[in-house]
């Protein structure tokens, strides 16, 4: 394996467009498993905390799954979380990993989907999201996505053209925004959609918390290494934090709403985060978008050590008041209802779904929530760093691309922290 292997941001956008042309090209169909006999191959791209959580789910989702292939930029992530797999007795048939189906660098992603796997778990910080769902949909693969899909528009276009692919292959593509699949959430905004709080006007949404995790800089780390080591603190790899983690808020919001803004603006900066451990990313937001039937999402998230937490939505309409959290689901007004949640079963149940659909032949797709969903969160976090009103359609057409010039170990650039009313957004000329 090449871990130095150089992959410029110029052919990351050549990449996007030649590639789902040469998948259409290839006429592959997606194969069926309807008798349940054949063994679904799992490849597993991100060996991360997520990830290890979402193949768990994957390995209890059919009752003919084995793991076959792994790929991660780090040896010693991969390492551990194999250990960690091994270490669970029910799954001790289900894991056939040697030495040469274990992938490590930039390129891991091809050698995993082309070791002969069926369905892929890409659970990679999520930049890398659009050109790991883009080769995995060339190859004929079905994928499980982890949220956030992109970190900039450029990835969220991608990542909207690949699952169109998807859909003319008949390829399967499932979204990690695990509350579109929790029965209660479900019951609770079908019954907003029925009409339950009559038109809804308002809508407040938080989630706030606790500071997350940071690694300290070794001495052997290069500056690409720091920086894939701490990737929830720099735009370029998580999206930010409104995008990274609030954006499941966002998605229930919008799915609420059956729409996506049309505007968005936000306060946002970082008080605690002033270490440069901690990139590039703001530590709180506080964002207001408009639909365009002049509805407001009112949407808070923060992530400061010592402070209160709340994570929970607010629904106010013409008839009533809906509120969503992590126990149940409450509505007051003409038509009064309660809803319980059932917190983690919808992690279980978006696998549960991809796997029958693989068996039945039946594919499922996500693609167009998970990417806008996603854009949602880049259109508060482009509106925070500028200061700027940012509009759906100016962001959609974005060039932005925060690639990096290529993927290699060694020195890179760390980028600023953005300042709103001096940070530019980048719109289609």
């Amino acid at each position: 394996m090449d871990n130095s292997s150089v992959i410029g941001s110029a052919s990351r956008r050549q990449f996007f467009k030649t590639g789902a042309i040469a998948a259409a090209a290839a006429g592959f169909m997606s194969k069926a498993y309807a008798d349940g006999g054949d063994t679904i191959r799992i490849g597993w791209i991100g060996c991360g905390g997520r990830g290890g959580g979402a193949v768990v789910n994957a390995l209890n989702a059919d009752k003919n799954v084995k793991l076959v292939a792994i790929g991660d930029t780090f040896k010693d992530k991969l390492d551990s979380s194999l250990a960690e797999l091994h270490k669970k007795e029910k799954f001790k048939n289900l894991i056939d990993v040697p030495p040469e189906r274990q992938f490590v660098g930039f390129d891991a992603y091809k050698q995993v989907i082309d070791s002969g796997v069926d369905v892929v778990i890409l659970t990679t910080p999520p930049h890398f999201r659009p050109m790991h769902l883009a080769y995995a949909i060339e190859k004929g693969k079905h994928c499980f996505c982890e949220k956030p899909v992109a970190v900039d528009a450029t990835g969220v276009r991608s990542v909207l053209a690949s699952c169109e692919l998807a859909k003319q292959k008949k390829l399967s593509v499932v979204s990690g925004l695990c509350w579109r699949y929790d029965p209660g959430t479900a019951a609770f905004t079908k019954y907003l959609h029925d009409g339950g709080i009559g038109e809804i006007q308002t809508i407040q949404t938080d989630y706030c918390g606790q500071g997350l995790w940071s690694r300290p800089r070794q001495e052997a780390w290069s500056d690409m290494e720091f920086q894939l080591r701490n990737w929830l603190y720099y735009t370029w790899l998580s999206g930010d934090f409104i995008v990274e983690q609030n954006v499941h808020n966002l998605d229930r919001v919008a799915w609420a709403m059956n729409a996506y803004p049309v505007s968005a603006y936000c306060l946002g900066g970082r008080q605690t985060r002033t270490d440069a451990i901690y990139g590039n990313i703001f530590d709180h937001m506080a964002t207001v978008f408009e639909f365009a039937n002049g509805s407001k999402v009112f949407s808070y998230c923060r992530q400061q050590p010592g402070t209160a937490s709340s994570n929970g939505d607010w629904y106010y309409g013409t008839k009533g008041r809906a509120e969503w959290n992590w126990d149940n689901d409450k509505v007051t007004g003409e038509k009064p209802a309660q809803f319980t949640n059932h917190l983690n079963q919808g992690y279980q149940i978006e696998h549960d779904r991809l796997f029958a659909a693989i068996r039945k032949g039946e594919p499922v797709n996500n693609g167009e929530y998970m990417a806008k969903s996603t854009l949602m969160g880049i259109m508060g976090r482009e509106a925070a760093y500028t200061g700027q009103l940012i509009k759906w359609d100016d962001l959609m057409s974005s060039p932005q691309n925060l690639s990096p010039q290529n993927y290699a170990w060694g020195k890179i650039e760390f980028p600023k922290v953005p300042m709103p009313g001096f940070t530019k957004f980048e719109k289609k000329a």
